[in-house]
């Protein structure tokens, strides 16, 4: 039995919300942004040109990096005068919406439950299924959004690579200039082994 393929007209009528675009590879469907924001997503999925895209999570490392990142500046966030909070939703004004890893951004920003202002710092803890290209596509959104700071963090190898400037630089040490703000790499590893014995 041949599966049912649905043309963009039939979809139009039944839903004006959701389209069909068919290609010789792949069928991908385009949602607009309110319909997106009103759904809910197990675990979060970014929206990228149209397109829901799943987010590589869940494994155990990239998890214990993820969180001992966030601890890290919740604890030094009045000292700096910053907030941090995991997986939150990045609206960017063209409709494409990411989700970091982490989010730094001055405690003088508005709350919203959407970011839709840039943060100071963009943080992505890589993972083994994570594509050089896809990576390389969310920097230039951060970039073109205003994030100053876009830090990628590879747990396995135990490396920083700052991104801010659209290239890979490795870094042992991130920092924010003229700030007291920084991420040590020797100092994150020691506390995720601690956290791991």
């Amino acid at each position: 039995m041949r599966p049912l393929v649905l043309t963009a007209r039939f979809l139009d009528i039944i839903q004006p919300w959701h389209y069909t675009q068919r290609t010789d590879m792949a069928t991908v469907t385009h949602i607009p942004i309110e319909l997106y924001l009103r759904t809910v997503y197990e675990p979060d999925a970014e929206l990228v040109n149209g397109e829901i895209e799943e987010r590589n999570v869940g494994e155990y490392l990239h998890n214990l990096v993820q969180m001992t990142i966030l601890f890290w500046f919740v604890k030094h966030g009045k000292d700096w005068g910053v907030r941090a909070i995991q997986e939150q939703r990045t609206r960017f004004p063209w409709d494409n919406v990411r989700i970091p890893d982490v989010c730094v951004w001055p405690r003088s920003t508005p709350e919203e439950q959407v970011f839709t202002i840039p943060q100071l710092i963009a943080i992505e803890v890589i993972s083994p299924d994570d594509r050089q290209s896809k990576m390389q596509e969310k920097i230039e959104d951060y970039r073109r959004f205003g994030v100053a700071h876009i830090w990628y963090v590879d747990p396995v190898k135990r490396i920083g690579w700052d991104c801010s400037s659209g290239n890979w630089i490795q870094t042992g040490t991130f920092a924010v200039p003229e700030t007291p703000i920084y991420l040590d790499m020797t100092t994150l590893f020691s506390e995720v082994d601690e956290a791991r014995s």
